[in-house]
């Protein structure tokens, strides 16, 4: 299963390299069990996602630009000495790699890149390799500059967004006590009113009120 884990890996990545024991093992459907619900898969942690994701990215890149670093030592030397001899250089077998400690470190950073935000960042991740054309041992330093950029600007959305919703509730609540004072100039309350019970519990007499009547003339009158 570690071999058919190793496969998935370089699949997700796009960096594939058939060789005859890979093809051995893709003839083997049963490996793959396709028919077979994506518990599995479901079951992981968005977030270990994105962080393993960010670092195969960092890795092969590294591996990118060691292999280009070659290159260009191999056409130094053709253009120098008027031959090529890059067939007869013979290369170490391990290639560079951070430190365990660094590594610790990228990680966390990793872990707070939003899901959403994975794919901007292996762009943005890509463009600045283009642009600078980094040695293997300066590619994990634009690695950590481009998840800071990120981070940075999560961190601004963020506050942003709690910024608005602040603002929403500040104008519900004025729109309320608007419209509460608009209805208490209508009906005011009722202990404004004063009432006959009131007067009584307080011994003193109600206010009588004066009813103003019709004068009626008598007919004599005309």
């Amino acid at each position: 299963m570690e071999h058919l884990h190793g496969i998935f890996l370089h699949l997700r990545t796009g960096h594939f390299n058939c060789s005859k024991d890979t093809r051995s093992t893709m003839s083997l459907a049963s490996w793959f069990r396709w028919n077979e619900p994506p518990t599995r898969i479901s079951q992981r942690n968005p977030t270990e996602m994105v962080v393993e994701t960010l670092m195969m990215e960092l890795s092969w890149q590294m591996k990118q630009a060691e292999k280009q670093q070659r290159e260009r030592e191999n056409e130094y030397r053709k253009m120098k000495t008027g031959v090529d001899y890059g067939w007869l250089v013979s290369y170490p077998k391990h290639s560079y790699d951070i430190s365990p400690g660094e590594r610790l470190q990228l990680e966390d950073m990793c872990t707070k890149i939003h899901p959403s935000y994975c794919g901007p960042v292996i762009l943005r991740f890509r463009q600045v390799i283009a642009e600078y054309e980094p040695e293997a041992q300066e590619v994990s330093r634009l690695f950590r500059s481009v998840l800071q950029e990120a981070a940075e600007k999560i961190k601004e959305e963020e506050e942003a967004k709690k910024l608005a919703r602040q603002w929403n509730t500040k104008n519900r609540t004025s729109l309320s006590l608007t419209t509460f004072k608009s209805r208490s100039r209508i009906s005011p309350f009722i202990s404004d009113i004063k009432t006959i019970s009131e007067d009584v519990e307080r011994g003193t007499q109600p206010n009588r009120r004066v009813w103003s009547m019709p004068e009626f003339r008598n007919t004599k009158d005309f």
